[in-house]
């Protein structure tokens, strides 16, 4: 809780505590001059709210009538207290959403040239971590109450809504923004605001995230320039730790090939291990005619055999076998796997092309 509503909250609870302690002095204090426990809390009841329903009993001693006066004081003095805390504390939040709101919508409006990250789920966090270690503003779209505090409280820009809705990606800017990164764990939703992103901002570059692998067209034909496969990337880092482990431990954790990774990175490029299989479309090439088919799409650095030999800076003339692991650096891996990829057969009822 922060210091803005710190102080109500406690206001609110000093309110509530001190009165509690007045009702139960002064009705300590009526029962100590006879009366009954319920007609004393009643007399005090009636005296701190000013109700004006007239005495209890008769307030005939001196007595009386300063613990009456005592409690008319002191206890309205305490109500309006409690009521102007109680006040306070239902009205700040609401408050400082509505002044909170303007001013990040004056700071989002001020951005150019900017990122906007649809979805701060898993994926958008470690997202908007990596976009802060280097500097890049974005704004961050979510329609989750408790995920939108959660960027607001890591001090990022949000727009809270439906990012599917085209008002709500205009109020992040997307008519200005060189990015749009859609990492929503619901397919639909990311084809979807691939759509709307590309009609609202035709030369904006979007990056689109897909859990199934035929999702990754869809995306392609609604507009993204790329798309993510998670899942897919899992399955091919766990594959390649296990089919060539020793290429993976110096790969991902030498540390001077973490740099040259992140180098690469900085570059539009990056360095995987691809395994071709038996029956592969670059499958039995060499490595001078596969880098002739893919045009400079990506460049082999090592193969790792399927019998456990490794060779580094290959020969040009060195020819791909099924199973073996291929060191490459290019511009997509998404790419450079399905260049790789055994052709897939196409059903038209009973025949297979």
């Amino acid at each position: 809780m922060d210091n803005l509503t710190l102080f109500p909250a406690r206001n609110l609870i000093r309110g509530a505590a001190f009165m509690l302690l007045v009702w139960a002095a002064t009705t300590f204090g009526y029962m100590r001059a006879g009366w009954s426990f319920q007609d004393s809390i009643y007399m005090v009841t009636l005296t701190v709210f000013s109700v004006g329903y007239g005495e209890v009993r008769p307030i005939n001693t001196l007595y009386l009538h300063v613990l009456t006066m005592a409690t008319m004081i002191v206890g309205c003095t305490g109500m309006i207290f409690l009521t102007g805390g109680l006040i306070q504390f239902m009205t700040l939040n609401p408050l400082r959403q509505l002044l909170g709101g303007r001013r990040m919508n004056a700071e989002i409006a001020k951005l150019d040239n900017h990122v906007i990250v649809c979805g701060f789920g898993r994926i958008g966090i470690e997202l908007t971590k990596a976009l802060t270690d280097g500097r890049s503003a974005f704004v961050v779209v979510e329609k989750d109450d408790h995920r939108v505090s959660q960027a607001r409280d890591a001090g990022y820009l949000c727009v809270q809504g439906d990012a599917t809705s085209e008002t709500v990606l205009e109020d992040a800017g997307i008519s200005r923004a060189r990015t749009l990164a859609s990492v929503l764990p619901n397919d639909a939703a990311n084809v979807f605001i691939t759509l709307s992103a590309r009609s609202l901002n035709p030369g904006i570059e979007i990056i689109a995230r897909g859990d199934a692998v035929s999702t990754e067209r869809k995306l392609i034909h609604a507009g993204a320039n790329k798309v993510v496969l998670p899942t897919h990337i899992g399955a091919e880092r766990i594959a390649e730790m296990i089919l060539f482990p020793e290429t993976s431990r110096f790969m991902r954790e030498s540390p001077k090939m973490m740099e040259l990774e992140r180098t690469l990175r900085n570059l539009g490029l990056s360095i995987e291990v691809v395994v071709a299989p038996e029956h592969g479309a670059l499958t039995g090439l060499s490595i001078t005619d596969i880098e002739a088919q893919v045009t400079g799409a990506f460049f082999i650095v090592q193969i790792n055999r399927r019998n456990g030999d490794t060779i580094t800076d290959p020969d040009k003339a060195t020819r791909i076998e099924g199973g073996d692991g291929v060191v490459t650096v290019g511009r997509s891996a998404e790419a450079i796997n399905a260049l790789f990829a055994a052709p897939r057969e196409a059903r038209a009822g009973r025949l297979k092309f």
